[in-house]
């Protein structure tokens, strides 16, 4: 019913700025992100054009978006810097990114804690009661406003160029690129693989030169990073999934009128949502897996051998959580397991 009422709300915001002369911009939102933008190629690439139409045609123009794609404005901790300084409006930001302003996002990187897509989606929400909880933490900790929190596009999938990962003992000598989060290398080396932390500019060319061997990600990004080129093994171990977060500088929000800030807030959800579905379409259909399939080698790993996989990797993530995030990170990995439990 809220997302209801907001839309007629901006739907009426629209027609009645139809009416008069539209005006030049006075307001600009300027939003970036890593991935491409295609909105038919990534969920943030479809959040961020989204969001770009709604809100230039519910403000009549009076607010301008200008999105930076593609990393165009530096890597991903370098441009929530940005946002906190002022220099950029928002942007959309994976858990690696976040993960150097607000290290309590490493509570989502228990291994097989989400049982199905579904529960991630009700617990992985600036909506939720766990994501109200997270979110104003994190907004407290920054000074970032929050505008929406989304899975980084599926369950992330293990691939690299040596053999296919059936057991926990495929994984030994493996040299693994995972995001420069100390939760995923003491995942990654728990399996017996070495952990090669890398910003994500630099993942191609590292698994083309051997750099490292393989790395982790949900099937879109997979795909778009058109890592099928330099990986010939995909093993769909479905062991973690991680939010993407999308905030905005919270002075500069705070500065917008209240009808412009309803329109962000509207246009933020709606395209938030959006991005759910998007993703769920890659994965489903001949841009996702099937396209993979034609180039690498794919097989699942079967629930038995995920319990050995998540036997060998729980402990050793809990147990960083507990030494590098003290009794705070302990109190939202236990929110975090209780919103899980409670959304099955």
């Amino acid at each position: 019913m809220k997302l209801l009422k907001q839309t007629a709300f901006a739907a009426a915001l629209v027609a009645a700025s139809m009416t008069g002369v539209s005006q030049a911009a006075d307001v600009t939102i300027r939003v970036g992100h890593l991935n491409p933008a295609d909105p038919f190629e990534s969920h943030s690439g479809a959040m961020t054009a989204i969001f770009k139409s709604l809100v230039e045609s519910a403000s009549a123009g009076a607010i301008e978006v200008k999105l930076f794609p593609n990393g165009q404005l530096g890597k991903d901790n370098e441009v929530i810097q940005q946002v906190r300084d002022g220099i950029v409006e928002s942007t959309i930001s994976s858990a690696g990114g976040i993960a150097q302003h607000y290290p309590l996002v490493g509570v989502f990187d228990i291994p097989f804690a989400f049982p199905n897509i579904a529960v991630a989606n009700r617990v992985i929400d600036h909506r939720s009661a766990f994501g109200k909880k997270f979110t104003g933490d994190l907004e407290a900790k920054t000074g970032l406003k929050v505008l929406g929190m989304i899975d980084s596009g599926g369950f992330f999938a293990f691939s690299n160029s040596q053999r296919p990962i059936k057991t926990v003992e495929d994984m030994k000598g493996l040299k693994i690129r995972t995001m420069t989060l100390p939760t995923h290398k003491a995942m990654v080396d728990s399996l017996g693989a070495q952990a090669t932390p890398l910003p994500w500019a630099e993942v191609y060319t590292s698994l083309q030169t051997g750099v490292a061997h393989g790395q982790m990600n949900p099937i879109p990004i997979i795909v778009f990073a058109k890592f099928d080129e330099v990986q010939k093994y995909l093993s769909i171990t479905n062991h973690v999934i991680t939010p993407y977060i999308w905030t905005m500088n919270r002075d500069f929000y705070n500065s917008l009128s209240p009808a412009h800030r309803a329109i962000v807030d509207w246009a933020s959800e709606v395209a938030t949502e959006a991005g759910r579905g998007v993703s769920r379409v890659i994965e489903a259909s001949d841009r996702g897996l099937p396209k993979l399939a034609k180039k690498m080698q794919v097989n699942v790993v079967s629930p038995a051998e995920q319990k050995k996989f998540a036997a060998a990797a729980q402990p050793a993530v809990r147990q960083l959580i507990e030494e590098k995030l003290g009794a705070e990170g302990v109190d939202m990995l236990n929110a975090m397991m209780t919103a899980i439990n409670e959304a099955q």
